[in-house]
């Protein structure tokens, strides 16, 4: 994908997972003038009939009408392929990505956890994958209905070092042009693999701890004991991640800054109360990203020799958690 010379189009975009995330950003881009494709599956006659609603810290806003799809096969080929679906899902990648991807296409990758790109790549191939990290705190509420609460910074990356082909070099800077304009914040990253650390350093623990103790952010850091704990959690993930990237760059200074961890806290201290995407998705009785989130890092630890006891013992009890809510585990589920 070459970029084009001013003044440019939008890029078409596929959203696969119209919740939180891929419902924000499509919703988004499309009113920024992009044409967006939104795959939906319970929420289609709703969405088709009455539009997304959006409230949002950047302002809220409908759109009556959408490009609503309920099968993969009535959707077109696109430019931007969006991956928003749970990580527990990607299962279903060798079926939704083959008719939208063309030769053109390129996937980007909006999901949690380490080694989330795998499956996509299989299918459409590794050069072809961007993968981004969204610093969002949004919750589906209903129906089309998404609710942004806070930040929503979108960190954007190739996924493998290999050469591009020459049609896809733009892709990168092409889509956040497109981000841009559609007001979203966006930031460039030369090293996915450390910003994907980066992110569960929150993400471990405060999605973990907040299942287990069914309680909200604000709950957590108003209670010193909890607060210590998150902490701990945070400590253990940062030597994983900084261990990992002076495995596999032996020499090179992969490593995440020292107090990460007590800005994280910070910023977490002052945002609103928020209820945690895998707290909402086991209130709903959904799976549990544990894989993407717990699994992969603790496995990419053990590797580097590494060990991270406080992030295992709440992985495993999430798994009893996830278990007993479920008495049929996905292909996912399956270590």
């Amino acid at each position: 994908m070459s970029l084009p010379s001013a003044p440019r189009q939008s890029l078409s975009y596929a959203i696969l997972g119209t919740g939180a995330i891929g419902g924000l950003y499509g919703a988004c881009l499309q009113r920024a003038g992009a044409a967006v494709h939104f795959l939906l599956y319970r929420d289609y006659e709703q969405v088709r009939q009455q539009g997304l609603r959006v409230e949002s810290i950047w302002g809220d806003f409908e759109l009556l009408e959408v490009q609503a799809y309920a099968a993969v096969s009535e959707m077109p080929t696109v430019d931007v392929v969006i991956v928003a679906l749970k990580t527990t899902q990607n299962y279903l990648l060798a079926d939704l990505l083959p008719p939208l991807v063309g030769p053109q296409t390129v996937v980007l990758i909006l999901q949690n956890g380490l080694a989330v790109e795998a499956t996509a790549a299989a299918i459409a191939g590794a050069e072809r994958i961007l993968s981004g990290l969204c610093f969002v705190c949004s919750n589906k509420v209903g129906p089309g209905h998404i609710r942004h609460l806070d930040y929503g910074t979108i960190m954007l990356g190739h996924y493998s070092a290999a050469q591009q082909p020459a049609g896809l070099t733009g892709a990168v800077e092409a889509i956040a042009q497109d981000f841009k304009q559609a007001h979203l914040p966006i930031q460039l990253t030369e090293d996915l693999y450390m910003a994907r650390w980066r992110k569960l350093v929150w993400n471990i623990p405060f999605n973990g701890l907040s299942v287990v103790l069914n309680a909200t952010t604000q709950e957590m850091m108003a209670d010193p004991d909890i607060r210590e704990l998150a902490e701990g959690l945070m400590v253990e993930v940062i030597a994983a991640a900084n261990a990992c990237g002076e495995n596999l760059s032996p020499g090179q200074n992969r490593r995440l800054p020292d107090n990460l961890s007590q800005d994280m806290l910070e910023h977490t201290a002052q945002m609103k109360p928020y209820r945690t995407s895998m707290k909402i998705d086991f209130d709903t009785g959904r799976p549990l990203e544990l894989v993407a989130i717990f699994a992969n890092p603790i496995r990419a630890a053990a590797t580097a020799n590494i060990s991270v006891p406080q992030v295992k013992m709440l992985y495993q009890q999430l798994q009893f958690l996830n278990r007993r809510q479920r008495t049929t585990p996905r292909p996912d589920e399956v270590v």
